[in-house]
Formats: structure tokens, sequence, C-alpha cells
């Protein structure tokens, strides 16, 4: 016997994540394949999958249950983190990123001639922008649902 809520939440993931590609295409004329193994852009693969359960849960189970009460806070958290403290150590890392070259001109110099650039930049796709939320939210919905309404009541 399988978990099925498990594996519409992490299909779910895996959609939204395979969408990312064409949606990174749209927004940039490039292919990237990177795109499909990274955090942060459209749609949000973490709300995705927590939607995805939660909507399963309320299907198969009903709101009144404690199991949709768990997926329902699960939801709640990781979309509030991935849209703020997640989006905003990504905005922070842009501005690290750039302290260098930011404190060379204060200095009246020519950015990049006097310090070797670091090595590995932090990474600055980390959270989602609301919109980004909210269509892998309803990615998840959609897939939670049809997982909830394709298997046996217990």
């Amino acid at each position: 016997m399988s978990n099925r809520g498990l594996i519409t939440a992490l299909a779910a993931v895996g959609a939204a994540q395979l969408l990312k590609l064409p949606m990174h295409h749209a927004k940039t004329g490039r292919w990237d394949l990177r795109s499909i193994i990274g955090s942060g852009g459209m749609p949000s693969a973490h709300s995705s999958g927590v939607t995805a359960l939660a909507a399963y849960t309320a299907t198969k189970y009903g709101v009144k249950t404690p199991e949709f009460a768990i997926s329902a806070m699960l939801s709640i958290v990781v979309m509030y983190d991935a849209m703020n403290i997640r989006r905003h150590a990504g905005e922070i890392a842009v501005q690290v990123n750039d302290l260098d070259e930011d404190v060379e001109r204060l200095e009246g110099r020519h950015p990049g001639i006097y310090h070797k650039r670091k090595r590995e930049r932090l990474k600055e796709s980390l959270g989602h922008h609301p919109r980004e939320v909210a269509a892998g939210s309803l990615l998840g919905a959609i897939f939670g649902f049809i997982g909830g309404i394709t298997t046996y009541r217990r």
C-alpha cells in the first residue's frame, strides 16, 4: 500500500519544477535547465507541494479533521516563509554580492580592478513573490483535489 497523499504532493512539486523551464524561457528568452532544479521562480514548488497535500487531505478526509489542520498549518508556514523570510534573504544576497563594487565606487575607483571577485556568489533566487506562491498553490490545489477524488475513502 502506498501513501497517495505523499505521492500527490511530490507529483505537484515535480510539475511545478518542470513548469519553471518554460516560465524561465518566457521571462528571459533563454532555455536554462538549471531552472528545473533551482529554488525560487514561477511557480513555487514548495507552495504547490504543501497545497496539494492540504487539498488532498481536505478532499479525502474533510476539513474538520486533525489531518487537514496539520496540512493546512504546514502550508501556511511554508508559504509565509517563501514569500517573506526566504525572499528577503535573497534580496540581501543581491546586496552582499554587489558590496565589493559598491565600496570601490564610493572610494572613486573603477569596480573590479582593485580586488579579485569572490569566487562564489551567494544564491539570490531563494524565495518567491506572492504571484509565484499563488500560482504554485493553484497548481497544488488541482493536483490535491484530483488525487483526493481518485482514491478510495477509508
